[in-house]
């Protein structure tokens, strides 16, 4: 059975390994990206409706500041990301599709108006005309210079790369060494486009998260050749 290549940063990949070995899968931890804090700070709560999150990393890397909105409602991109907000405090919760589109119609139509949104540095720039939205950035994912050794050679061994972002599918697409002989498993149609073409194989998760990237990640672990 080919092992897998897990991309995505820590803590996170070490949990998707975990599941991994659940399931009696062999998995490379080799993140593309190393994510920190970055300085920011809170502003009067009462200048927005809710608040909007779109990654755990948000929540891992906002820090004491984001007590100051525990009051308003949430509305995260995921199930991870809601599961992450309670943990940090917050209560009033709405997770919505991992769609960031869907979360945008979700708040216009819930009655929001004015919306913060903490994001990362590299974050995508969407707006909805019936939404203000503020974006802090909290944290930002900078690229590593290279695979690590240990990645290559799971990938000359016929490991399956798992590429959770279209970010990291670009990144990924960059420093493969050999296209041609690598099977990738992307968490979402937009990824596997930002993979771009020339893969021994692709497959694509049947929902955008990680329960559903390693059950077709370990489809293709699973085939010979």
């Amino acid at each position: 059975m080919r092992p897998l290549l897990i991309l995505r940063p820590e803590p996170a990949a070490s949990e998707t390994a975990a599941r991994a070995a659940a399931f009696g899968l062999a998995s490379c931890v080799a993140p593309l990206f190393t994510v920190a804090a970055i300085p920011w700070s809170a502003d009067d709560p009462a200048a927005y409706d809710v608040l909007m999150l779109t990654s755990v990393n948000a929540l891992r890397h906002g820090g004491a500041q984001l007590a100051a909105y525990h009051g308003l409602p949430v509305f995260a991109v995921g199930e991870a990301t809601a599961t992450a907000a309670r943990a940090a405090g917050f209560t009033r919760i709405t997770a919505g599709d991992r769609d960031i589109h869907v979360l945008l119609a979700m708040i216009a139509a819930a009655g929001h108006a004015h919306v913060l949104h903490l994001a990362g540095r590299e974050h995508r720039e969407v707006d909805h005309p019936a939404l203000r939205i503020v974006r802090k950035i909290v944290y930002a994912a900078d690229p590593v210079d290279g695979l690590p050794g240990a990645a290559r050679e799971a990938l000359a061994g016929g490991a399956v790369a798992m590429l959770h972002s279209p970010r990291a599918a670009a990144r990924f697409a960059a420093l493969a060494p050999d296209r041609g002989r690598t099977r990738i498993a992307a968490i979402s149609p937009a990824a596997a486009r930002a993979a771009g073409e020339g893969w021994a194989q692709v497959a694509v998760a049947e929902r955008p998260d990680d329960a559903a990237l390693l059950a077709a990640a370990a489809g293709l672990c699973d085939q010979a050749g």
